[in-house]
């Protein structure tokens, strides 16, 4: 049975499909080709980035108000890079996404230690949802410290299969084109079933906070 996964709101990581091609994955090189073009090495590594409106959470002392004399502390997410595996052999490519948090309170008086669940979850396509992982990491203020930072880890694995353009996809999209052919003024990707393999075979590896909803309310509203 197909597993469901609570609903994730995404961010646009990289840009057009097409741009995504070039660009996508953690890993890859272009050169100059003999026409003045540039050809691109298409990495299978996921694009690495922060779901839309879960890349900062605030905490309030009344779960009644959010006003600004209710609020009590907020956090960011920044820094997210992400370390893939995609030269190791195998049928699974493993991307580690690392982050800080970075967390500041309003009341300094006491030691203090605030637990914050955050997610990685794993998108095909754009808004295909495959897998998602929660797991925490614990912010500490000292006595009399306003701010505090910490870093987090997550770790997502792809098929390699799943992430590999198919042969005749990828000899298509990469096929040298001469000045004056015919084909060289149709873009390969405006055929809806390249376009499609291309997007079936990008993936992203998305970090974020785990909100509630009146949490993800408050990040879209204010």
């Amino acid at each position: 049975m197909k597993k469901a996964y609570p609903p994730v709101t995404f961010r646009t990581v990289a840009a057009p499909i097409a741009l995504m091609l070039l660009v996508a994955g953690c890993a890859g090189k272009g050169e100059l080709d003999e026409s003045g073009g540039v050809t691109a090495v298409r990495s299978a590594c996921p694009v690495v980035g922060i779901a839309a409106a879960t890349g900062d959470v605030t905490l309030f002392t009344s779960p009644t108000s959010q006003d600004a004399d209710a609020l009590d502390m907020t956090a960011l997410m920044t820094n997210v890079r992400g370390a893939c595996a995609d030269k190791v052999a195998g049928p699974k490519i493993a991307t580690t996404v690392t982050f800080t948090i970075e967390g500041r309170r309003q009341n300094t008086e006491g030691a203090r230690d605030v637990t914050l669940p955050y997610f990685i979850a794993v998108v095909r396509g754009g808004n295909a949802v495959t897998a998602k992982r929660i797991s925490a990491v614990q912010l500490h203020f000292d006595a009399g410290q306003a701010r505090a930072s910490v870093t987090g880890q997550a770790t997502a694995t792809i098929d390699r299969a799943s992430a590999t353009l198919p042969d005749e996809v990828r000899e298509r999209i990469t096929r040298k084109r001469k000045a004056g052919d015919e084909s060289a003024a149709v873009d390969p990707l405006s055929d809806p079933s390249v376009r499609s393999a291309v997007a079936s075979a990008t993936f992203e590896a998305l970090v974020g906070f785990q909100l509630t909803d009146a949490q993800l309310k408050y990040n879209a509203t204010r």
